[in-house]
């Protein structure tokens, strides 16, 4: 196992065509969308949701490393305490309802058992404090909300059911419904990896080199396995990391984010396709320590 040495923040471009990439339950399940200004957004709970099917996918072909596990936490359906009684069990300690273990060295070995077995905990941490309690940690890996380069006009598409559900309404017309597209949009979501956060030695996650390189692989694939007919067409276009010489970093991250321009290649109409964007990474007098490396 390789701990991490380097402190990272990191940029992440994916568009959506004809699809809505996160439904707001509370409008519908209409796009998301900031109401002041008209553009989309993308919660942090949806990626890092891609991420973890990412990961559970790929498990069988994840060469397994020296103590880890990459069992996801937050599944479809997971009940919670289920997942953490697996911790007592493997130490041979028995729950009080609530409460960790009386004994510090023992609640510390049980969190860190849950951490060295699922990778979503490693990644983004967990509270764990339910009835069997596990403890909680902050996970080294953050992500924002992603936001679209320009407002979008999100659309209410009528569809028709040729179908019943019921043989009372066999003799009724065809049934009628409607699902919301955005034609096109390209959204930016920046992240941070903290190697603090990360480290065995500091109390943290024990994420490592290896956990990292799974995270740029998922940011990467993640919208390749997660196609549906309401999502549209979804693909990540652009992976830009900045990885810092230091474990405390060696510029501030809002003015690395700065250096990443999004302007339209043609600005001829509402954006149709990615080829209307052109994306710049300004390189120049970089701050010493900083290194820009482009994953897609």
């Amino acid at each position: 196992m390789t701990a991490l040495q380097n402190r990272y923040e990191f940029v992440l471009f994916f568009d959506v065509e004809n699809g809505n990439p996160n439904g707001d339950p509370d409008a519908g399940n209409m796009p998301r969308i900031d109401p002041e200004t008209g553009f989309g957004l993308v919660t942090d709970v949806c990626l890092k949701r891609k991420i973890r099917n990412f990961i559970e996918l790929a498990t069988p072909d994840i060469e397994k490393e020296e103590g880890k596990a990459y069992h996801i936490y937050v599944t479809e359906k997971a009940v919670l305490n289920r997942n953490h009684l697996q911790g007592y069990e493997a130490l041979k300690l028995k729950p009080e309802p609530k409460k960790l273990p009386k004994k510090e060295e023992d609640a510390r070995n049980l969190t860190r058992w849950m951490c060295n077995n699922f990778y979503d905990i490693r990644a983004f941490g967990a509270v764990m404090t339910t009835d069997v309690n596990c403890g909680q940690v902050r996970g080294p890996v953050q992500l924002g909300f992603a936001r679209s380069v320009e407002p979008i006009m999100p659309q209410e598409i009528s569809i028709t059911r040729m179908a019943v559900t019921n043989e009372k309404d066999l003799e009724k017309e065809r049934t009628m419904g409607r699902k919301y597209i955005v034609p096109y949009a390209l959204y930016r979501v920046e992240g941070f990896v903290s190697p603090h956060l990360a480290s065995d030695e500091t109390k943290g996650t024990g994420f490592s080199e290896k956990d990292l390189d799974l995270l740029w692989q998922s940011l990467c694939q993640m919208f390749d396995h997660d196609r549906s007919a309401a999502r549209g067409k979804m693909a990540a276009r652009k992976l830009v990391v900045f990885r810092h010489a230091s474990k405390l970093g060696n510029a501030p991250a809002h003015s690395l984010f700065d250096r990443i321009t999004v302007n339209r290649s043609d600005a001829s109409g509402p954006a149709r396709s990615f080829s209307q964007y052109a994306i710049e990474i300004d390189q120049e007098n970089l701050p010493e320590g900083i290194q820009i490396e482009e994953k897609l």
